[in-house]
């Protein structure tokens, strides 16, 4: 063994520990080491597919193939019996709310019946892409629904009790195989020179006359000029002088739900508490839900409609303008006044807790047996929540809502016409003056012999 030296006590001590700087674990290079290219990369790939999973968990939407059966069986679908002439719309409206697509579909078909034609019918379509659905709000939703899963009653190919020689609706599809043909000649009739801003009794004369003079079996709309009966026609006064040729005709009269929508009613009775079962189960019972009024509440996009609305100048649906109905919308003392005017299209399109509070109060002065509400809206269950508790502060017995009815899977894509078809058996309607949904509601009710007064808007 080497003896040791003497060295230097400044050398002989031992060495000074080595200082380690603490490293962040969020610093930036460890961030850039943790995640790699590749991985980002994988990430970003990844997105699409977890989007995917989440759409689908939430269900893949029934087809209706025992409906579109029930349709391809209707008695009118057959070629052996005489063939009527054939009124097709082809340019109808898709991709655009139900009730801006029924309104529509009960003056077509009313137009088909007093020019006695057989109208055509479609399917409710939200998409013409060659999948059976679409997505919708993170969701899938059925492409196309046969009309047949909402409604029945002449516009959808049902009978018509009270002219029952009358040409019966039939399907696009059956129309195809009669009118389809390499041999068989359409009629088109054009729109062009059709009125479009007269008064309804004026327009659909103009319809009829032309309609009078085809000898072809197949006859068909082009409305590629103008709509037959556009939105502003629907929004518009000039709409009422249809009204006692429509609250008579079979379109109405014979009007239902779909016995898979009445089926949805039905199955939720212990919310909708009838004073007899029979009172849901009869779809053309004139008696109503007594003690329930029922209120349109329109939510989502609204919030930018509403000052639209505002903006345009727009008054209620025309419909809703009917003399028989106790509310009216008056915008002529804020013309000159941006700020108040908003306010007052506020007031009425886009209220308050407070004000639905206290408009529901002051009907129920008038119709003191009310006990309940049933809140038809597009709103999240926790957004009502508020509404519910402040109502049953007001005395009411309960608030139930959209949200809480039970539906299966076919039912769930048939929702609104379920929230329409409790609206219309409601002993008292509240809706919205500016909606289509609302202006339905009113005519079916008054159409069932319900009186205008019970009919009320926010």
């Amino acid at each position: 063994m080497k003896a040791m030296g003497w060295m230097p006590r400044s050398v002989r001590t031992s060495p000074r520990p080595t200082k380690y700087r603490r490293r962040h674990s969020c610093s930036w290079r460890s961030f850039i080491r943790v995640f790699t290219l590749r991985k980002v990369l994988v990430s970003v790939t990844l997105v699409p597919v977890f989007l995917f999973l989440a759409i689908i968990c939430q269900g893949i939407p029934p087809n209706y193939a025992d409906i579109r059966s029930f349709e391809h069986r209707l008695p009118q679908h057959s070629l052996s019996k005489h063939q009527p002439q054939y009124l097709r719309f082809p340019g109808h409206l898709w991709g655009f709310g139900f009730n801006n697509v029924l309104q529509e579909a009960i003056l077509m078909s009313h137009l088909a019946y007093v020019s006695n034609v057989s109208f055509v019918f479609e399917d409710y379509t939200w998409s013409h892409l060659p999948l059976p659905w679409t997505i919708y709000d993170f969701a899938l939703r059925p492409a196309r629904i046969p009309f047949n899963a909402l409604i029945s009653g002449p516009t959808a190919g049902g009978p018509m009790s009270s002219a029952p020689n009358a040409p019966r609706a039939v399907s696009a599809e059956f129309y195809a195989q009669v009118c389809g043909g390499p041999e068989s000649k359409k009629y088109i009739i054009s729109s062009l020179n059709a009125p479009s801003d007269a008064d309804g009794v004026v327009m659909i004369d103009w319809w009829v006359d032309q309609l009078a003079s085809v000898q072809e079996p197949c006859i068909e709309i082009d409305s590629s000029a103008h709509d037959v009966f556009d939105r502003h026609f629907f929004g518009n006064p000039r709409i009422l002088s249809l009204w006692e040729s429509l609250i008579k005709s079979p379109v109405l009269t014979d009007f239902a739900w779909s016995p898979l929508v009445q089926a949805a009613v039905s199955r939720n009775f212990a919310l909708l508490q009838p004073e007899s079962a029979k009172d849901l189960y009869d779809a053309h019972s004139r008696k109503s839900l007594a003690g329930l009024v029922a209120l349109h509440l329109r939510r989502g996009d609204y919030k930018r409609h509403c000052p639209n609305l505002a903006k345009w100048g727009a008054d209620y649906m025309g419909i809703n303008q009917h003399p028989s109905l106790p509310d009216r919308f008056d915008r002529s003392p804020y013309v000159n006044d941006t700020n108040a005017r908003l306010s007052y299209y506020l007031d009425h399109c886009w209220p308050s807790t407070e004000q639905v509070v206290e408009r529901l109060r002051n009907i129920r002065k008038v119709y003191p047996g009310l006990r309940r509400v049933y809140v038809l809206s597009n709103e999240w269950a926790w957004s009502l929540d508020d509404l519910k508790s402040a109502l049953e502060e007001d005395g009411w017995d309960d608030l139930v809502s959209s949200t809480d009815i039970v539906l299966d899977s076919e039912q769930k894509h048939v929702a609104m016409a379920v929230d329409m078809a409790i609206a219309e058996k409601a002993e008292v309607f509240i809706g919205n003056g500016f909606s289509s949904l609302s202006s339905n509601v009113v005519m079916l009710r008054m159409a069932k012999g319900m009186e205008g007064e019970s009919n009320r808007f926010l």
